[in-house]
């Protein structure tokens, strides 16, 4: 396509990122204003000097994982919402998590993933995402919209009922889960049915694998990837099948050791974590669970912001030793205890039936060098002992040691 549907789409990326910090401090003083949860958590913060990537990195981080308690603390939505937001709707993900919707025009941010996906203005499209209580349905369809779609909210199942909408009303796009999309060209395969009008898909909820984006492809149907959460909206879309995903205008996106404040370098597997404008929901350093890595350079359709890898795996590493939960904030308070500690990894097995803890640290070089090294890790394991209430070893390696993975925690038992 021609044009952008974000007119920021193409802007000198040193530019953006000016932008976005410049009015970080403001939207930061709005949130300690008018949201509980902040008022809390930044309550003995200058918000006012917090305009750079390194002073974000020093702010509290909100996970999602921790929202399930959070909001039964404080219904219904744990005061992350501002108190002059006008909210519309509630609606139930799976923990439960309770999340919110302004109904004003694509308050998802999703159209700009539509838009790079080849939808237009008279472009009539079938929506497959759940209409009832979770906002998937809704967080599609106000992003079709955004683009001047018709949209047909046809939600999941029913198969014979969705081909006979696609005979009859030949939708030109599908918007939902890539399986979902499989099961209908399966079904009309098999039963002989019309779904040739169908020319364009913008599919999320699950990953697409490089094989099915192919028999998408072989049916004729350009397909390409939405990366958005219930409670963020969108966070990036693909413009061109397998180069990354472009991250949304207008929110920060940091790529964080799991566990821990940190971002990792480029390149580093970690995890998202988002801050998002949205004056009714307000999201400060908000942790996602998920883990991706910045992808380098710009792509190759001319839009300059930064772009992730796509979808890594699960930040969300705690696991059991000897009846105790193990944190992956567990193992940065112990790389935090020691400025020779650039990385650690925990690895946990079982040894005749019995959970052994062995904890590997990346140190500088000067550490493996001054013959000081079993003192270093004798403190270590104190260290360890101290914060997991559990006895584990030590192992010190050079830097880069470690496979970029993203794990913090390394579960080596087998429970089956």
């Amino acid at each position: 396509m021609n044009s952008y549907f974000n007119k920021n789409a193409c802007q000198d990326a040193d530019a953006r990122e000016h932008s976005l910090f410049t009015k970080l401090p403001d939207f930061l003083n709005f949130a300690k204003h008018e949201c509980l949860h902040y008022q809390q958590t930044l309550n003995n913060i200058d918000v006012d000097k917090i305009d750079s990537r390194a002073l974000l990195a020093k702010l509290p981080i909100t996970r999602k994982s921790d929202l399930i308690n959070l909001q039964k603390l404080n219904p219904p939505l744990a005061g992350l919402n501002a108190a002059s937001a006008k909210l519309h709707r509630i609606f139930q993900s799976p923990g439960p998590i309770y999340d919110p919707e302004h109904c004003a025009d694509d308050w998802w941010r999703l159209g700009q993933a539509f838009h790079a996906a080849g939808f237009k203005q008279g472009d009539i499209v079938q929506n497959c995402l759940s209409y009832h209580l979770t906002p998937g349905g809704f967080i599609l369809d106000s992003g079709a919209r955004a683009c001047g779609c018709v949209v047909i909210p046809a939600g999941p199942g029913q198969t014979e009922q969705q081909l006979d909408i696609i005979e009859d009303l030949k939708p030109n796009g599908y918007c939902g889960t890539p399986s979902f999309l499989k099961i209908l060209l399966d079904k009309a395969t098999a039963d002989n049915r019309d779904v040739s009008s169908l020319q364009k898909a913008l599919v999320t909820g699950e990953a697409l694998p490089t094989a099915l984006r192919r028999e998408f492809d072989t049916a004729g149907i350009n397909t390409l990837q939405a990366y958005a959460s219930a409670d963020v909206g969108l966070i990036g879309y693909e413009t061109i099948a397998d180069d990354g995903f472009i991250i949304s205008e207008d929110v920060i996106v940091e790529i964080v050791r799991p566990g821990s404040l940190l971002p990792v370098a480029d390149g580093e597997i970690g995890e998202v974590v988002i801050t998002s404008f949205n004056r009714d929901y307000p999201l400060i350093r908000f942790a996602t669970g998920d883990l991706s890595a910045i992808k380098a350079g710009e792509s190759a359709c001319g839009r300059t912001n930064m772009r992730i890898k796509g979808w890594l795996g699960r930040a969300d590493q705690t696991t059991k030793v000897k009846g105790m939960f193990v944190h992956p904030e567990q193992v940065d308070k112990v790389c935090q205890s020691d400025a020779c500690i650039i990385k650690a990894r925990l690895v946990v097995s079982q040894v005749n039936h019995k959970d052994k803890m062995h904890l590997v640290c990346e140190v500088i070089e000067s550490a493996l060098r001054d013959g000081n090294e079993q003192v270093l890790k004798d403190k270590i394991a104190q260290t360890l002992k101290t914060v997991t209430k559990l006895t584990g070893s030590v192992e010190l390696v050079p830097i880069n040691s470690l496979p970029d993975d993203g794990k913090v925690i390394d579960e080596q038992r087998d429970f089956d």
